[in-house]
């Protein structure tokens, strides 16, 4: 609609100066260090929902960080959309390979450098900016309804408890979410599932001290060595996970969906440019896309272990560490998972070494069904500002909590993400694209008048 055009034209300039100082806040969950700064960026995204037009925002404690609660109710007979965003970042580390400050946001080729820019602060702000465009306008045709925590990046471990004990005030008929991305402007698409997760880490206890490793060296178990044995172990070679029972409930794709999986553009060139690698690895018998979307796949997060400072210390280390995660589909069992990982490990722990494996945290793959009215109201409103179909295609990451909301609310979700796989999501100089911002500004509210309609 030419007004909802005209508005965001209008103050298209202050949307983006108040993402930017929400990204200056470092609201990085992980780090106990940052509580305070956790708290500060739940009142700021409080005050912007306020100032964006709820009714109503409150900001609920929790055993961890808080979560930020708004909503927009017109008519309790009109559909309720909940929308569902993360206020905190990964932490930014390593900081040596920034190009600029993390959390010193600045606008570069277009694109909006900082921690959070695309995951998820860019992308949860589009929605509130589209909902102030929706009341400005006088145009608002569902009542809205916030749920923006605070822990998405650590596993969400107070979110269940909060969802549950909160049912009435979250009740909604569709939950959107845009937490996601799109293949490109060019080519806009609809993730219609992400993968699930298992995270664990592995500690592998040799001698009782670190020792010289040449005097001892030949004649102890080191325990990087059998930490990397033992890592190596997971695929064989064909890039097979070979951990017991790993595939046994696998859902195959249909050659249908492969193939309709095939007709995303993809330039295997420009990937391999874009990220710095001659060859791409992955398991035999499945293209990239599949393998990055269909296929469940076990990585090795981080290995540390020894002397790692500068220069040379000859030392057989007493200890060492790896975090290891899964990704997982659909009919596979996060708590299956993540115990088979740590009873593979704990069992094939070598002599000479003990082996501690526990649980970090973990998520259930989730699926859209494409035939739903929210389904195609987003592929509708999609339509509307590229005027062209969304390509349906199946999302990598993870979303934890996707589950969750289904099994204690019942109702389904719709994934409208802007960002793009290439904004370094989780690592140095994460992007968001100027125009990838503005068009889910653009989008958003198209979304919500034709749910309203369907």
């Amino acid at each position: 609609m030419s007004t909802w055009k005209e508005y965001q034209e209008k103050n298209k300039d202050r949307f983006l100066s108040e993402l930017l100082e929400l990204l200056r806040i470092p609201s990085v969950s992980a780090r106990s260090e940052h509580k305070g700064d956790m708290q500060k960026c739940a009142e700021a995204v409080k005050q912007r929902l306020l100032d964006a037009g709820v009714d109503k925002a409150e900001i609920y404690p929790t055993e961890g960080h808080p979560v930020v609660y708004g909503e927009k109710i017109i008519d309790k007979s009109k559909p309720t959309v909940l929308v569902y965003g993360h206020y905190d970042v990964q932490p930014a580390d390593p900081l040596n390979l920034w190009h600029s400050g993390p959390f010193e946001p600045v606008i570069r080729d277009g694109k909006i450098f900082a921690r959070g820019s695309a995951d998820d602060k860019g992308q949860f702000y589009m929605h509130v900016k589209a909902l102030e465009t929706m009341v400005q306008t006088k145009t608002l045709t569902t009542n809205i309804k916030f749920i923006i925590e605070g822990e998405e990046e650590i596993g969400s471990p107070n979110l269940a408890k909060f969802v549950s004990t909160n049912k009435a005030l979250l009740k909604a008929d569709v939950i959107l979410i845009s937490d996601t991305a799109m293949l490109s402007l060019e080519h806009p698409s609809i993730d219609i599932g992400v993968r699930g997760l298992s995270y664990i880490e592995v500690e592998v206890t040799g001698p009782n001290r670190d020792l010289h490793s040449g005097v001892y060296g030949g004649a102890v178990a080191n325990p990087i060595t059998m930490l990397a044995k033992m890592i190596a172990s997971c695929h064989d070679e064909n890039n097979h996970i070979t951990i017991p029972g790993f595939y046994d409930d696998v859902v195959e794709a249909t050659p249908a969906e492969r193939k309709l999986m095939a007709a995303a553009p993809y330039n295997e060139a420009e990937y391999k440019k874009d990220l710095g690698v001659t060859e791409l690895w992955g398991e035999k018998g499945y293209t990239n896309n599949e393998r990055t979307g269909i296929r469940p796949t076990l990585e090795l997060n981080g290995i540390w272990g020894g002397y790692t400072g500068e220069g040379a210390k000859t030392v057989l280390p007493g200890k060492a560490f790896a975090k290891i995660s899964a990704r997982l589909v659909p009919n596979q069992s996060a708590k299956v998972i993540t115990e088979k990982l740590l009873n593979y490990f704990r069992q094939i722990a070598p002599p000479g070494v003990t082996v501690k494996a526990e649980e970090h945290h973990g998520g259930e793959p989730y699926m859209t069904p494409i035939d739903s009215k929210a389904y195609q109201a987003a592929a509708k409103a999609i339509q509307a500002t590229f005027g062209k179909a969304p390509i349906p295609v199946r999302g990598g990451g993870s979303i934890p909590i996707c589950s969750l909301f289904e099994q204690h609310l019942g109702v389904k979700i719709v994934f409208m993400g802007f960002g793009l796989d290439s904004d370094n999501l989780h690592s140095p100089n994460e992007k968001f694209d100027l125009a990838n911002f503005y068009k889910g500004i653009e989008t958003i509210p198209y979304f919500h008048k034709f749910f309203a309609e369907g």
